[in-house]
């Protein structure tokens, strides 16, 4: 599937006025002939869109509404997207294209979360965003925009946005907390000497468990406990470890093979690194 370039695009939501395939910003309520669905299709830039005046939706993809009826919604270049709504919205969006934005987009680890992972905005939050995305509309619709201060918009929406996430953490906390717990007892079960282990627990399948995509779920993990998922897997893997090698009736290559190891000499690398010790030595100590 070819992806979409922005004037592609923009001819088939129905927007009209495209004035560049580098940048592209529309206000959506002047626009009452949106496409309302579409199929997954793919694009080659980045999408930065506030969307509101939803309040006759209950949901969007998995998440109650909970704050308000707007949201901030992304979208990364050749990521699926799709949609299907029973009529228009209103709010902007921010189209660019993916070689001039990608080396400001690395720093938002927040752009690479699913849909249902959505921002939901307060009100005050809202009109903050509303009225930069005004600002950036309004210079783009000059005779002679400058894509530098659109850009610079860009930048500065994203950075509110990643301050409010850290707001819809705290806001969250009771079904985030769950997130937590249910991460421990998850890691605690992985590893149950009653069953096998075939690989390393990765911070995806974790995420998994708890339906979130695995930034989204590493930004939970971190912003609640000060440490990132992988830090845990690796400090609960240590643990095990230590204690097996405690048991004199296992070899270091069973131990190794036991935690998921592909090769024993990975699980003496890992072991050293951490404790600064290989595992023979700790066993004697």
């Amino acid at each position: 599937m070819k992806p979409y370039s922005i004037s592609e695009f923009v001819k088939y939501i129905n927007v009209s006025r495209n004035k560049s395939d580098d940048i592209h910003i529309t206000k959506y309520h002047d626009h009452k002939n949106l496409r309302l669905q579409s199929d997954a299709i793919t694009a080659n830039f980045y999408l930065i869109a506030l969307k509101y005046d939803f309040e006759n939706y209950e949901v969007f993809g998995q998440t109650n509404y909970d704050t308000g009826n707007a949201f901030a919604y992304f979208d990364l270049p050749h990521q699926p997207i799709q949609w299907s709504v029973k009529r228009p919205w209103s709010g902007y969006h921010i189209l660019i294209n993916e070689t001039l934005f990608k080396r400001f987009a690395k720093d938002y680890n927040f752009l690479n979360y699913k849909n249902h992972e959505s921002l939901f905005v307060t009100q005050e939050e809202e009109q903050l965003l509303i009225d930069l995305f005004k600002k950036a509309y309004d210079e783009y619709y000059k005779e002679n925009f400058s894509i530098e201060i659109l850009l610079s918009y860009a930048q500065l929406i994203l950075s509110y946005i990643n301050t409010f996430y850290q707001r819809q953490f705290k806001t969250r906390s009771k079904k985030y907390n769950k997130v937590v717990s249910d991460f421990y007892k998850n890691l605690e079960a992985y590893f149950d000497e009653s069953k096998a282990v075939f690989e390393l627990p990765s911070v995806s399948y974790f995420a998994s468990k708890s339906n979130l995509s695995s930034n989204y779920f590493g930004d939970v993990i971190k912003h609640f406990t000060g440490n990132s998922p992988a830090e845990h897997i690796q400090e609960h893997l240590l643990l095990i470890a230590k204690n097996r090698l405690r048991q004199p009736d296992l070899s270091i290559s069973q131990i190794a093979y036991s935690l998921g190891f592909d090769y024993p000499t990975y699980f003496t690398r890992f072991f050293k690194k951490k404790t600064g010790v290989t595992p023979t030595v700790f066993r004697k100590q």
